[in-house]
């Protein structure tokens, strides 16, 4: 089983930046696929940005495309999203979300696509 915390939420003013973390531990992420979601107050939790097991391959919610990166490395079994240009909008609870995938999917998109989810970290931008 895979285990994942995500650290590096925290509170910062509008056009700032954050960057988030996904620890793994358990398993190796190399043949995982990885995403990051958010979930607001009162809203339901949306995609944000989610990267192939290798890192050729990266998506991103029309939202945060621009603004936010993806990156991972795998020999530190750890996953990043660099958030920059923060907006009150970007303010949310942040999961890290996995799933053991070798090949193209289109399903990077689909919350009930990943099968191992975090604990989730606060990102709050203030106006």
């Amino acid at each position: 089983q895979v285990q994942l915390v995500e650290s590096g939420g925290g509170l910062v003013q509008a056009g700032g930046s954050l960057r988030l973390s996904c620890a793994a531990s358990g398993r190796t992420l190399n043949n995982y696929a990885m995403g990051w979601f958010r979930q607001a107050p009162g809203k339901e939790r949306e995609f944000v940005s989610a990267i192939n097991r290798s890192g050729g391959s990266t998506y991103y919610a029309d939202s945060v495309k621009g603004r936010f990166t993806i990156s991972r490395d795998n020999a530190r079994n750890t996953v990043y999203l660099q958030m920059n240009s923060l907006k009150p909008e970007d303010t949310a609870v942040y999961y890290c979300a996995a799933r053991f995938h070798l090949g193209y999917s289109n399903n990077y998109y689909t919350e009930s696509w990943y099968t191992h989810w975090g604990q989730g970290t606060q990102v709050t931008v203030s106006s």
